[in-house]
């Protein structure tokens, strides 16, 4: 063999290879399982609304979040955590948190925690003021949680960009309580619309 055919033949064969090792990699991302988060404790202490001149919400929110990362194989840079609560379709607040940027391996559950706390100016119609009164009196509220994610994913070795930002829903039912100590009566929560690893689309 000449060694034109020679070096044709190693290229076809790099080629070939690379396209091989690609295809491989392509499966093993689309057969990766996306994490799972939970609210796995919700504390709500203050949650008072006044209905001046300015309507403000007077809050203080305490999580405890879980991430587990199943996937035998593949790691997860979490460059960028921001919680972000909604009432009645209205931001009321917003926090990065402090424990990102962090790296979760294999087979790993990640126990993350966030408080919010503060007041917020929200314009509430008579309908959200109405549902509000209610939710008070039955001392639970429906509060709309939202993770915004900056991640990076490792396969193997290697190391993929920056995907785009992703939302997570969490949609909880979080009693009134006294302090964070006492028992707050929350249910664990699942969260949805987690695509992190698979679908890069919204």
């Amino acid at each position: 063999m000449s060694g034109g055919c020679a070096c044709c033949f190693c290229l076809l064969c790099n080629t070939f290879l690379c396209f091989t090792l690609a295809f491989f990699m392509f499966c093993y991302i689309l057969t990766s399982d996306e994490p799972k988060f939970r609210v796995t404790d919700a504390s709500l202490t203050q949650f008072n609304f006044t209905n001046t001149d300015n309507s403000t919400i007077h809050y203080n929110l305490a999580l405890n979040i879980t991430i587990r990362n199943s996937n035998k194989k593949v790691g997860i840079y979490y460059r960028r955590i921001q919680v972000i609560a909604n009432y009645r379709k209205k931001t009321f607040a917003m926090v990065n948190l402090t424990s990102a940027p962090f790296y979760q391996g294999h087979k790993n559950t990640t126990t993350l925690h966030a408080v919010l706390e503060g007041q917020q100016l929200v314009l509430f119609g008579e309908s959200d003021i109405s549902q509000f009164n209610s939710d008070t009196a039955a001392s639970i509220y429906s509060i709309d949680l939202q993770l915004a994610l900056q991640v990076r994913a490792r396969y193997f070795s290697f190391k993929t960009a920056e995907y785009p930002s992703s939302k997570i829903d969490c949609k909880l039912r979080v009693p009134f309580s006294l302090n964070e100590t006492s028992p707050s009566g929350f249910n664990v929560t699942m969260c949805w619309n987690v695509h992190i690893l698979t679908d890069r689309g919204d």
